[in-house]
């Protein structure tokens, strides 16, 4: 038995930061329905592992009022539109928790359900921009750059949206009520960024952008290109790391600048790339092996699987369709996550289904269908 066994969600389906919520809540057991939006083919979305979809015109009122029963037997429901439109539909929290108390109502947004900006379109970018992140990231003398959409969408949107979500059902425990959980990516992606706000006290981000500790400005916290076009990253912060760091790198620490002296971080810079440069990614890791030098290979996304770390903890698995993709993490002892190695869903693959564990009649789904308010669209059999 997983952890989140039991545990039914409704997801309505959106991008990147509700699908990844969603996964993780189905990678840990929960029954998981995605809400896809009816449509004229057959197609498939992402992030949807372990999911089962459902196609629904929630803009019609047959499809809002399909909505509202599946909600008021589902303990999750994750909204991921702009302020306003599910309360348009008739669909708001007040009117979902009247008919379900215990329901956890989860609004996974940009800017939050108020102030000036709580309707205004935006992308990943957009909210670590508005969260004070995006300031502190980039090289020197470069304007800041966003890391992929992992930050806010993913780390301050999804993930912080799946531990709210934890954080409500936990408390369901003991109060029996659901909440809201007003889950948003510009404050998600700042809460993840304490630490800045929190060690500004400490002196390490007191230079421009790309002049600091742990920003790049450091030679001993950086990425070298070796001979053969790869990489290795170094962070050597501690002076136990740094004196094994110079060790490997065959330089004598007598002949150089102290490690903590930043006017001469550029030049030391130049110094350990010149020497990285010599010999390939392999041959450092073997001269590091043996060394508790914080330096690594920076692995490409095709072959971090076969690292001999990962593949003797089984760090990533492969599904049905040969497709390789990290282990749910973090690991649990006795309820581990076991997630679904089957072909995601089609859009609407499950309509018909869902909606008669839901309790809806044969007659009740053919009316349904027949008046597009749901489509039924399963896979083609490949004899």
């Amino acid at each position: 038995t997983m952890a989140l066994s039991g545990i039914r969600v409704l997801e309505l389906a959106g991008l990147a930061p509700a699908p990844y919520c969603g996964m993780i809540l189905a990678d840990f057991g929960a029954k998981v329905v995605r809400v896809d939006r009816t449509v004229p083919v057959m197609a498939s979305a992402m992030l949807t592992r372990g999911k089962q979809s459902i196609a629904l015109n929630i803009k019609k009122p047959e499809g809002a009022a399909v909505l509202k029963k599946l909600s008021s037997k589902s303990d999750v429901l994750i909204e991921p539109f702009r302020k306003g439109v599910m309360e348009s539909l008739g669909l708001g929290p007040v009117e979902l928790l009247r008919e379900n108390p215990g329901l956890i109502y989860a609004r996974l947004t940009g800017y939050g359900q108020s102030g000036p900006f709580a309707k205004a379109a935006g992308h990943d970018i957009n909210y670590l921009a508005m969260s004070g992140l995006l300031s502190r990231l980039g090289r020197k003398e470069e304007n800041p750059y966003a890391p992929l959409n992992l930050v806010a969408d993913f780390g301050g949107g999804g993930l912080m949206c799946a531990m709210g979500i934890l954080m409500a059902l936990f408390e369901r425990t003991k109060s029996g009520m659901g909440q809201v959980i007003d889950a948003n990516m510009v404050e998600g992606t700042a809460y993840l960024g304490s630490f800045l706000w929190q060690s500004q006290s400490l002196g390490i981000w007191s230079r421009l952008r790309g002049e600091n500790l742990l920003d790049t400005g450091a030679h001993f916290y950086e990425t070298y290109k070796t001979s053969d076009g790869k990489f290795v990253a170094v962070g050597a912060i501690e002076p136990q790391f740094y004196e094994q760091l110079l060790k490997g790198l065959c330089l004598d620490p007598s002949k150089l600048s102290p490690q903590m002296s930043v006017s001469d971080w550029p030049e030391m810079k130049k110094t350990f790339a010149n020497i990285f440069s010599k010999k390939t990614q392999a041959e450092w890791c073997q001269i590091f092996a043996e060394k508790d030098a914080c330096v690594t290979p920076v692995l490409d996304i095709d072959e971090v699987s076969e690292h001999q770390h990962n593949k003797e903890r089984g760090s990533f698995v492969t599904n049905d369709q040969g497709e390789v993709t990290p282990r749910p993490a973090p690991r649990l002892s006795r309820t581990p996550a076991n997630p679904s190695f089957s072909r995601d869903p089609f859009v609407g693959e499950h309509t018909e289904l869902v909606l008669s564990e839901f309790g809806f009649k044969k007659e009740e789904i053919a009316q349904l269908k027949s008046s597009g308010v749901i489509e039924c669209c399963l896979p083609k059999s490949n004899l």
